[in-house]
């Protein structure tokens, strides 16, 4: 396949600091690759597209978030049965450098700065994805500013992706499977117990697999999930707190607060206050 490379000047208007669209992606072969010389971020909205990157193949589905770096090569090719829209950042290598510059150590080899063969890919569902639709959402009516894309930019490496969410190339199929499995209500109930049943392997290994490729225990990593499940309802239910908490698999109500707090900073009952639904008849929380 032929090689293309798009140069950002084409997009931007004068003074302008990013460019941002949202497209339906053609169903035919591509008849060609691309490169760039600026950095590229995409969020499938619906359906799925054949992503060819660097050499190979993948199929990305709705909330795939990918972090695109100039010399990636690559090309879509959006499924036939259900399409694919997507939305799509531009953004100059200077703005990149300078993220890089103030947030690297925090950041690290990850997103932008990934020195893997593969683009840095996460796979988005539940509060994440909403976050991230909602904020690229806004993004679109934003003005074209270089602080309107730093905000972006750090509000979705810093607040909107888990870390559990990574799609990457050395997790064990396993591990994948099971973090995935682990965000249904009737695995996360069960705790971490759920978690090492969902991944049908001993104890100690899923401990130890699960520190190696995520950095946090079982527990850990299904408890964010509980609180994330709790956040969305808090949101936009009327449902009593104890209630969600018992959604979540906990029983002990303080245990249940403390570890909302340790997650999002404030109480469940501050939380709904910030975020619920009906800004015009606002659910009192319990």
């Amino acid at each position: 396949m032929k090689t293309r490379r798009f140069v950002i000047e084409s997009y931007l208007a004068p003074g302008d600091a990013f460019h941002i669209a949202r497209k339906d992606l053609d169903a035919r072969r591509p008849a060609f690759a691309h490169t760039h010389n600026y950095f590229e971020l995409f969020l499938i909205e619906r359906g799925a597209t054949r992503h060819r990157i660097n050499g190979r193949s993948e199929t990305l589905e709705r909330g795939a978030l990918v972090f695109v770096r100039p010399e990636d090569r690559h090309a879509f090719q959006a499924s036939h049965a259900a399409g694919c829209r997507i939305f799509n950042v531009m953004f100059r290598t200077s703005t990149a450098a300078h993220l890089e510059a103030r947030y690297g150590s925090e950041l690290g080899q990850r997103f932008f700065w990934s020195l893997a063969a593969a683009p840095d890919t996460y796979q988005l569902a539940g509060l994440g994805l909403e976050r991230a639709l909602s904020a690229t959402t806004d993004l679109m009516q934003a003005p074209q500013s270089l602080a309107g894309i730093e905000q972006y930019l750090l509000y979705m490496m810093s607040r909107v992706i888990d870390h559990t969410s990574r799609a990457a190339e050395d997790v064990p199929r396993w591990l994948a499977a099971a973090c995935h499995a682990a965000r249904a209500p009737d695995v996360f109930q069960k705790g971490a117990a759920g978690f090492v049943e969902a991944a049908g392997r001993g104890h100690a290994h899923v401990c130890r697999a699960t520190r190696k490729h995520y950095g946090v225990s079982p527990t850990t990593l299904v408890n964010r999930i509980r609180m994330e499940h709790a956040a969305q309802h808090l949101g936009t239910t009327d449902l009593p707190i104890s209630e969600i908490a018992l959604t979540c698999g906990i029983e002990n109500i303080s245990h249940f607060y403390k570890l909302f707090r340790e997650a999002y900073g404030h109480t469940p009952r501050q939380y709904r206050k910030q975020h619920q639904m009906d800004p015009v008849q606002p659910v009192l929380a319990p």
